[in-house]
């Protein structure tokens, strides 16, 4: 990146924020979450956030809490973004938002396809702990999902 690095904040996604979300996953995702998703997300109170430099939305990202547990159900960075330590801060504040409300461990489920997803979950100590077969649309049939989870404590 060139220049200098502009400073990115964290604020609670708020119902103003579902349409640019949802216009963001949409460029990113081939099967991507509808604006519906997002808004239910809100309505269900599940930790939704979004990452804001100069006021450009970057990121964002969707935990469900569930008892002692939290699941990360989509996270997203802006493919103008990528390569720039966004997913890591988005993963590591959604980590950890989790734990400070109370979850000891979180799960999630990626495509195999999905290298840079992997290779990031990896790389926060993630660990694979099962699959789901045919659990994603694709391009023809259905994809796997892996299922992997991490201790937050």
């Amino acid at each position: 990146m060139n220049g200098p690095r502009i400073d990115a904040e964290f604020m609670p996604m708020s119902e103003r924020d579902v349409d640019e979300v949802a216009a963001l996953e949409a460029g990113l995702q081939a099967f991507p979450w509808t604006r519906g998703h997002f808004s239910d997300s809100l309505g269900a109170g599940y930790s939704a956030w979004v990452l804001r430099r100069s006021g450009e939305l970057i990121g964002f990202s969707v935990v469900m809490p569930v008892l002692d547990e939290a699941h990360l159900l989509n996270i997203g960075v802006a493919a103008r973004c990528h390569g720039q330590g966004y997913g890591a801060r988005l993963l590591r504040h959604a980590m950890e938002c989790a734990r400070l409300n109370g979850a000891v461990k979180m799960f999630l489920e990626v495509r195999p396809s999905n290298d840079r997803a992997v290779y990031l979950y990896r790389h926060f100590g993630f660990s694979q702990i099962g699959v789901r077969k045919a659990y994603y649309p694709a391009a023809v049939g259905r994809e796997d999902a892996l299922v992997f989870d991490k201790d937050l404590v």
